[in-house]
């Protein structure tokens, strides 16, 4: 097993295949000139796969495939497919945009549950965010997945000022469809303008959403990120990722595979572990591993606190969001 020094076994794996896109979020990949890394410097779907066996023989049972955007990558149905193979519950996260296409592949790799990312219901608000203009074609993928009975979650990163007053229409769309929406405290990557006055706390969604809604608690599971909740009656739930405000770091069983072969033991955390170097070397790549995720911090990278008023972003080593995977 993947053991830290504070005990916590570590089973799950984030994989990102790419650090390119086909939106340009704010939040995530500031500039429209950014640089992707260019392909030979990427995992290749047989590293990928050689790399996460060793994970899995190490103890990883659950494998994520991030971004980026995953589905961008043109070899990205093989690398599902490869994945496939490996005795773990794979799942990916996702824009949305190319979904439609690839649902024969999630079917074929059994991947039942899909994460999309979308942070707004309205589509000039959408074009405002992400600076293209696709909102109508992701959320009819959405529209699409829920009937083809795939799990959505909906992933909304909510920024004070931009799209807070929105969570409502988004506790209403869980209603009628079984849609999971998560609400997501807006973090700090290099390049990405944050600021602590555009963070939107778990507890002011909540008591946003209670000034119209009843809402219940549900049960969490061991490992959730989220905080998860319901309104009575209704098909979907919602849930908080409360990273800011109220981190869930104690029972943290992740580690994060950038798309050019890193390592990370957190996502804030300062350092990494090259892997692909080494891999493609022919050498041993298991106490990379471990020493890795021994050195991790015991919360948030050992980087931020919850007096997150007080945080200067500019002090943080990391990379930007859209190059670690989320």
């Amino acid at each position: 097993m993947i053991r830290d020094q504070f005990a916590r076994i570590h089973d799950y794996l984030r994989i990102s295949l790419t650090d390119n896109c086909n939106l340009r979020c704010f939040y995530c990949m500031p500039e429209e000139d950014y640089h992707f890394t260019p392909l030979p410097q990427l995992m290749q779907p047989d590293e990928i796969l050689g790399i996460a066996a060793i994970f899995v023989r190490m103890g990883v049972k659950k494998i994520r495939l991030t971004g980026g955007e995953p589905l961008v990558r043109k070899d990205a149905a093989k690398i599902m497919e490869n994945l496939a193979t490996l005795p773990v519950t794979l799942g990916i996260t996702t824009n949305g945009i190319r979904a439609d296409e690839f649902m024969p592949v999630f079917t074929a790799s059994g991947i039942r549950t899909i994460n999309i990312s979308l942070d707004t219901l309205d589509a000039g608000k959408f074009h405002l965010l992400t600076r293209r203009n696709y909102f109508h074609r992701v959320y009819n993928n959405i529209q699409s997945l829920i009937a083809a009975g795939f799990h959505v979650k909906v992933n909304m990163v909510v920024m004070r000022g931009i799209n807070e007053k929105e969570i409502p229409d988004f506790i209403r769309w869980t209603e009628k469809q079984p849609v999971s929406v998560r609400f997501i405290e807006f973090m700090p990557f290099s390049g990405n303008h944050w600021h602590h006055d555009k963070v939107f706390s778990m507890d002011e969604m909540l008591g946003l959403i209670q000034q119209e809604f009843p809402v219940e608690r549900l049960q969490d599971a061991l490992h959730d990120t989220d905080k998860k909740f319901q309104v009575p009656g209704y098909a979907g739930n919602f849930a908080m990722i409360s990273t800011m405000t109220h981190p869930f770091c104690d029972t943290c069983n992740r580690m994060r595979l950038t798309a050019d072969g890193k390592l990370k033991n957190c996502l804030f955390s300062r350092t990494e572990t090259d892997l692909l170097g080494p891999y493609r070397a022919g050498e041993p790549i298991d106490n990379l591993i471990l020493a890795n995720i021994m050195g991790k911090a015991k919360a948030l990278g050992g980087q931020i606190n919850t007096d997150y008023e007080h945080l200067d972003a500019d002090t943080l080593a990391n990379r930007s969001m859209i190059t670690i995977g989320g």
